[in-house]
């Protein structure tokens, strides 16, 4: 992909001023990006291209691009060249992972954060979803009546935290919480230990609780549903931190902190590659 395809109204063979000209670099390739002029997946112009464009070194130009790549922007195969990775849930779960990290932010911490969202998620879901998602949602709770097959529940665990947000059509809820709750289940399976019955005892634990937030949905009542949400979050962080696991990694890692940067930078780096 040429930089003549995107140079469109945005100054093609533009020179700038040498002052902090890889953080100038920065903001014109963002914008471009956020703008959809270099869209989600494209592969960027050639270092050289770049260099010449700009009317800079390709040092300039690698640095402008390791910043990029720094903020999920974009993503450096090796020997394949840059390409754009403008998803918001890259973009959000690099910014969440560097919160944790910094702030030493835990297990506790992060399911608070996610039980608050899915409160506001349910309210909004209550009114704006449709009878057929709805229905898809409990078709969804009814497959995790049984713990059986550790594999599919986790898929159908990941596919009902997410659908809560999703039916919830707001743009933002929708990539937080998708994050939050692969991370909640994640973190829940890690910390059964890989046992069946660990497993089972908390996943088929939420079962009453999720039939709840079904039925307040159903019901087409926030305040039911967020009550639901309120009661499904309490019971599941009590499941979850109560495991033998839970308090074995507790005592090398406090507050887990460590645990949750490690699943979110593997989750990241799978994303990105």
């Amino acid at each position: 992909m040429g930089m003549s395809q995107h140079s469109a109204g945005s100054g093609a063979g533009r020179r700038i001023g040498r002052s902090r000209v890889a953080d100038q670099i920065v903001d014109d390739l963002r914008e471009r990006i956020l703008g959809g002029d270099l869209p989600d997946g494209s592969r960027l112009p050639a270092e050289r291209e770049l260099a010449d464009h700009y009317g800079v070194s390709g040092a300039t130009v690698r640095e402008a691009v390791r910043v990029l790549s720094t903020v999920g922007l974009v993503s450096v195969r090796h020997g394949a060249g840059s390409f754009v990775t403008a998803e918001p849930d890259t973009m959000i779960g690099m910014t969440i992972a560097s919160v944790v990290r910094l702030a030493g932010a835990g297990a506790v911490d992060v399911l608070g954060v996610f039980a608050a969202l899915n409160r506001y998620a349910v309210q909004l879901a209550a009114q704006q979803a449709t009878d057929a998602e709805i229905a898809s949602l409990r078709e969804t709770v009814d497959r995790l009546a049984v713990i059986d097959d550790t594999g599919g529940t986790i898929e159908d665990l990941r596919a009902f935290m997410r659908r809560l947000s999703e039916i919830s059509h707001n743009a933002l809820l929708i990539p937080l919480c998708r994050l939050l709750a692969d991370v909640q289940v994640e973190l829940a399976f890690e910390l059964s230990g890989g046992r069946v019955s660990e497993w089972r005892r908390v996943a088929g634990g939420l079962h009453a609780d999720r039939l709840a937030i079904v039925e307040a949905l159903e019901n087409r009542s926030p305040e039911q549903a967020a009550a639901a949400v309120d009661a499904h979050s309490a019971h599941a962080a009590r499941l979850i931190l109560s495991t033998p696991q839970a308090k074995k990694v507790q005592l090398s890692d406090p507050g887990y902190a460590r645990l949750l940067v490690d699943m979110l930078d593997a989750r990241l780096s799978s994303a990105m590659s």
